[in-house]
Parts: C-alpha cells; structure tokens; sequence
C-alpha cells in the first residue's frame, strides 16, 4: 500500500481516478489501482472516452459487431461507453457494498450538446441510468443555468448525480440548493433518500490558469505574488459553503435547518469533489491540488499522473482546508483589489468548459462513424 494515498484516504478525502477505458478494464489495471492504491471510484467525461476510443485498444470487436448491425453512430458512442461504466461498476461493486453506496461509483456525462437544455438532459439522465441499469453510477450534469432544473428533477426520481463544471461560488451554492431540492421532492415521492447520492464537482487547476494568465498581462509585482492562489482559495471556499449547508463532518458545525430534515429522513450529504486536479503549470508542484484539498468528507478525481505523482511525492499532513477561510478570502479580494473580474473568470470558464466537452464529444462521434464505415462489410 501506498502511504501518502493511504494517509490521504484516512484523512477523509475519497481517491478516485478520472480516466477509464476499454483496455484498463481488461487488462486488470482497475482492479490493481483499486486493491494497491486506494481508488474508490472512477470519473469520466467526453474528453476521456474520445480518447480512449480513439485509441482503439479493446473496441474492435463491438465497433465490428455494431457496423453490422448498421446502427447509428449516436447509438453507437452510447453502446460502448455505457459498457465500459457497467464493467468499471460491477469491478467497483464490492467497495460500493463496503462504504454502503458512498463510494464504489462510476460518473457517466449526459451528452454536453444538451447543457443548455433542461428537459433533454432529464431525458438523457434517465436514459443513461436505464442503460448502465447499475445502482453505483452517478449521472453527470453540468452546472449551467439550464442545468440546475435538470439536478433537481433527476433527484427527484431517485437517480443519483454528479454536478460538473463548477467553478463559483454562487453557482456551487444553487447546486447545493438545486440537490436539497431534488431530496425534498423525493422525499414527497416516497422514495428512500439513503439511496440517492451525488457529488458536487468543482473545478480546480483551470482558475489557476485562466488568472494567472491576467496576472501575467498586468506584469506588476503585486499580481506575481498572487499567482497560484486563486484555484486554492475558491475550492477552499466552497468548502466552507459546504459546511454551512451540511454541517461539519466532526458535528462543530450543525447542517442547515433544510437539511436537518432531510438528514432526519436518512438524506446524504452533497459531498465535494474536486476535479481538474492535474497541474498545468510545470512551476507548480504536481501534487498542489492533492496536498493542499485535504479536507474530511471530501472527493478527489485525478488522472492517473496525478494520482502516480501523489502516491511518491504526496506531502499529507492533515486538514489543509478549514484553517485557511480568511486568508483565501483576502486572496480573491486582492485579486478583485487588482482589477481581476471574478465574475467573468467563472463564466468564461463555464462556457469554455462546455464548449471543450462538446468538441471532444463531436470528435468521438466522429472517429465512431470513421471506424462504424471502415468496418462496415461490402454489399453484395
């Protein structure tokens, strides 16, 4: 065993991988992550299958039996990514039966040309649950304004969610809002709130990116100093946001009175999760986003360097988060002090990040129909 994973395991933080594909299921890698480093769960989105598919190791056979069939290339890309989530789930079955449902999960993206659509996303969600049809997925929605409707109804039926592609504050609170939501209204429904989970993904290492790149066009001394403390503060404070929703996960902090009564009812806290975990910047250190987002009751998704980079060179020493509230204040407020729009960091962000999902989903699609056509047998 891994100690740095493991002395971050036991310090509350929940270790998932964010990357899947056909050949890691094969070939027995998942299961190895899992039993030797502490993996709990696994995340995907577009970008990961377009590349997994794209690459091409282990997809032959159903791509051929598919082209057969001559089934459309949107069924197709949803045949073969919803058979690699039900395999990574049966692999992380036991873990889910251990953490009794909090852990063990595996994330599939509802198509991210639907992001601003609200019922279309329902109808995708629903259809994505129906598909894997394993009780340890976890539907990913993104956070857009459209998105939050769409939270709260798939809630509502009892499937459980992972919002993705926070990046505010304000916007992380109406997910909070939109999941309680979602619990009260099936609660009214009379389903089991113990069964329902979701994660709340929030987006680290590419605020980091997008101000230090405003940090740099000012040039000054005062805007250097402030490099590299923006994607710290901002999940540090959505910490804190969690806590005056949820209450502490030691019990200091008693949960807000909405969720008091859904906890009464056996609800579960809306854990945060960090995302975006991997280091673009070589002046960082690699495990900045590991070591410094150690907080109890927390979830982090990393992709397999930053996850390699953790288990040798992480530096766990404990909570990292709850002590810093004031500073991480202080440091967005010298950022706005600099004339750094917060506001329009977080919005460009959001748009960017559905527009990057959607062009690596139009990618997939694309590479789908190349090999749906090479493979598709001669007519006669």
């Amino acid at each position: 065993m891994t100690d740095a994973l493991k002395r971050l395991s036991d310090a509350g933080v929940a270790i998932w991988l964010d990357d899947l594909s056909r050949k890691r299921i094969t070939s027995g890698n998942l299961a190895e992550l899992i039993d030797q480093q502490h993996v709990v769960g696994v995340t995907t989105n577009p970008s990961i299958f377009q590349k997994a598919i794209s690459q091409g190791d282990g997809y032959e056979q159903q791509l051929a039996d598919l082209a057969v069939r001559g089934v459309t290339v949107e069924e197709a890309v949803r045949m073969i990514t919803t058979a690699d989530v039900r395999d990574a789930a049966d692999i992380l079955r036991p873990v889910f039966d251990t953490t009794e449902g909090q852990d063990g999960r595996v994330s599939i993206e509802v198509d991210p040309r639907m992001a601003h659509r609200t019922d279309a996303t329902v109808a995708e969600a629903k259809q994505l649950a129906w598909l894997v049809d394993r009780p340890n997925t976890l539907i990913k929605i993104p956070a857009t304004k459209a998105g939050l409707p769409a939270i709260t109804e798939t809630i509502g039926r009892g499937i459980s969610v992972n919002v993705t592609l926070i990046f505010s504050l304000e916007r992380y609170r109406e997910v909070m809002d939109a999941y309680l939501a979602g619990l009260e209204k099936a609660k009214a429904a009379g389903l089991d709130l113990a069964k329902i989970h979701s994660v709340a993904s929030f987006f680290v290492s590419r605020v980091d990116t997008e101000i230090d790149k405003r940090l740099d066009g000012l040039g000054t001394e005062e805007a250097k100093k402030l490099k590299g403390k923006a994607a710290l503060a901002n999940a540090r404070l959505a910490y804190q946001a969690y806590e005056e929703v949820f209450g502490s996960v030691d019990g200091s902090i008693a949960p807000s009175e909405r969720f008091a009564a859904l906890d009464k009812a056996h609800a579960n806290r809306q854990r945060p999760l960090w995302a975006s975990t991997g280091v673009k910047d070589p002046a960082y250190k690699d495990t900045l986003y590991v070591d410094d987002l150690v907080a109890p009751g927390t979830v982090n998704t990393m992709p397999e360097a930053t996850l390699e980079a953790a288990a040798e060179r992480g530096e766990i020493t404990g909570d990292t988060v709850r002590a810093t509230y004031e500073q991480s204040q202080a440091d967005l407020d010298a950022l706005a002090g600099l004339g750094v729009s917060y506001d329009d960091v977080v919005r460009v962000l959001e748009e960017e990040g559905v527009e990057k999902f959607e062009a690596s989903w139009t990618d997939l699609l694309k590479s789908t129909e190349a090999e749906l056509k090479r493979l598709t047998p001669a007519k006669d």
